[in-house]
Order: structure tokens, then sequence, then C-alpha cells
């Protein structure tokens, strides 16, 4: 399989020292297994480990391949392995909090070039979890595109549609039903040779289906909807990567049930512009949208322009981003205790002292 077929291009190769070109290949994580990686690469597909070194350098996850990234590895005969010795550069990751209370970055995907955010036109369409993914989807660095799945069981899919467009600000939006193949043409531009495009979204949007459709094969197991909520069951368990009869690559994520941002401050003010402007036009710069006179957003919310739901998600996802600010900045200050406790040891070691 070709490099470009496999996205890769001048960004990534300027990463590489001639001698690196004569040392490793570049590969790209397909699949994220407990203790080794698979690999895509011009030597075909390869089960990788990290190397020594680089697991003791390694002080965090984000340290760690993660699917979707491009690493140089040395591959190892015809055992069909290698040994992963870096991980280069990321155009673009897509991050989040780790599930649980450990304050702690996981990467969910590694250069994407478009974020499909999978929403369902039935009745689990929610706007609030949406703009939540949309922040997340504009931190990663990744396009996001709003694809409305389940057309088919939507009674008026060109009012829904309309009214996610006016909530979403110049986020491209497609309506769609990867069960009959309804307004799938409109996803081509999207998924060009070279090309990945992330799935995300919750359980029950219809992603297995769409990975089906756009693959032309069932290659996810599709559970049948739930009568009783209308909802799906979760089926993809684990990141993959997945090359499309026409040269697209889609990385599919399991349903994150427990969605948390991470470092999403960018994300925030691209998903609520229409917000960001209003507080530009405050009296004063550090208007909290109170009671403070002058307030441009208060005003905009009194006479009806900006909805009180919006307003509070931009509240909630506000507070949350401090909230976790602030556990990051105490985490940094550990570790950095940490490291000057070891290097204490080490000076109290040598015979030099």
């Amino acid at each position: 399989m070709r490099l470009e077929t496999l996205g890769w291009n001048s960004f990534f190769e300027s990463q590489l020292t001639q001698e690196e070109k004569d040392l490793y290949i570049p590969a790209r994580v397909a699949e994220e297994q407990k203790n080794s990686y698979w690999l895509f690469s011009e030597r075909g597909d390869l089960l990788g480990e990290i190397a020594g070194r680089m697991r003791y350098l390694a002080t965090a996850r984000e340290d760690f391949p993660a699917v979707g990234d491009w690493v140089l590895a040395r591959a190892r005969g015809e055992e069909r392995r290698a040994t992963i010795h870096r991980i280069l550069v990321r155009r673009s990751k897509f991050s989040r909090k780790s599930a649980g209370e450990k304050t702690e970055e996981q990467i969910v995907a590694a250069n994407v070039d478009s974020a499909f955010i999978v929403s369902s036109l039935n009745r689990d369409l929610n706007l609030r979890r949406i703009e939540r993914y949309l922040t997340l989807a504009w931190q990663s660095g990744a396009r996001p595109v709003l694809l409305l799945n389940k057309a088919d069981l939507c009674a008026n899919p060109l009012k829904e549609t309309e009214r996610v467009e006016r909530a979403v600000q110049g986020v491209p939006v497609h309506a769609a039903s990867a069960r009959t193949g309804q307004g799938m043409q409109a996803l081509d531009p999207y998924l060009g040779t070279g090309q990945t495009v992330a799935l995300l979204g919750s359980s029950g949007v219809g992603k297995s289906t769409l990975v089906n459709r756009l693959a032309g094969t069932e290659l996810q197991r599709v559970r049948e909807i739930r009568e009783e909520d209308d909802r799906g069951r979760h089926a993809t368990t684990c990141r993959e990567l997945i090359i499309l009869p026409r040269g697209g690559i889609l990385l599919d994520t399991p349903g994150m049930r427990e969605l948390r941002l991470w470092d999403s401050d960018d994300g925030l003010e691209r998903t609520f512009q229409d917000i960001e402007a209003l507080a530009r036009e405050c009296r004063f710069r550090n208007c909290r949208h109170g009671t403070e006179p002058g307030c441009a957003v208060r005003q905009a919310l009194e006479e009806g322009e900006l909805e009180s739901c919006r307003f509070q998600s931009y509240q909630k996802l506000e507070k949350e981003l401090a909230y976790l600010a602030r556990k990051q900045d105490a985490l940094a200050a550990l570790r950095l205790k940490k490291e000057w406790k070891k290097i204490h040891k080490a000076l109290k070691r040598s015979p030099h002292r």
C-alpha cells in the first residue's frame, strides 16, 4: 500500500532526517491493542511494539502512539513485526479527559482531516451534546462536519437540519440515512484518497451502519434498535483505521459514554462564536454577564436574540474547562516536584559531588 493512500504528505516527510530514512520505515497506527499496535506500511501490516528507550522516556499517555499516528519503526525481516522508535509530530489530535477522576489526557484520534460528528434525527437529537462534540472537534485541528443520520426515521428532516444549522454557526450539516443510502453522496468530498475522517458520536446514532455503508461491506456488527427507547446499543469496542474502496480512511471510535473536555478553550470560542462576539461588545472587559451594566449578552438574552439554553450550555462548558485547568496546573506542579526529587537523588549518588 502506498504511503500517500494512508495519508502521508510533505508535513510528515519534512520531519525525517536522512539517518532516520536509512534506518526506519514510516508506518501508520491502525489499531491499538493492550501492549502492541497494528501498523499499516508499504511493507504490509506489521505488529509493532514500543522500543525500550521510547517507553523509558515516556512521561504521560500522550507520549505513546494513538490510532492515526505516523511512527518510525524498524521492521524485522519476515516476522511481520516492527519496533516503534518515534512518533512524528501530530498534524491534529482529538483529545478528551480520560474517564474517571484521574486528570489525564486521552488521545482518541490523531492526524484527522475531518471529524464527522454523527447525531441521530430520531428522538435522540440533542443540540447540547452536539455543542460539546463541536468544542472538542474544533480544538483538535480537524474540520468538523455534522452528519445527521437516520433521516429516514424523521418526519421532516429539512426542518430539523435548518434548526441545527442555526445552532452550529457555519459548520457543514448533512442529513443522511446510512441504512437506505439517502444523502450519502454529500460525504464524497471529505473522503478523497489519503483523507482521514474520524467518526464521533454517542452510542446508538448509527456509526456502525455508516461504516458498513461507506466500506461497501458488513465490517461492523450492527445491533437492532431497542424499541422501548429508540436507541441503539453500543457495538464498536476499539478504535481502528478502515481503508475505504474509494481511497478515503475512516477512523472509527467507540461511543463516548463519559465525554469530558481537555484543553478546549479555542474550541469553546469557535463553537460559541455568537456569544464570544456579543461578549466583546460588553461595557466591561471582564463582564460575567450577570448584573453588570452594559452587558451585551444579557441584552441579547432579554431581546430573544440569544437562546437561554445555549447560553447556559456555554457557561457550563466554560466552568468545566476552568475547573479542569486548575487540576492540570496542580498535576503539572506535582510532576515537576517528582522530577526535581529524581535529580536530587541522582546528585546525592554521584561520586563527583
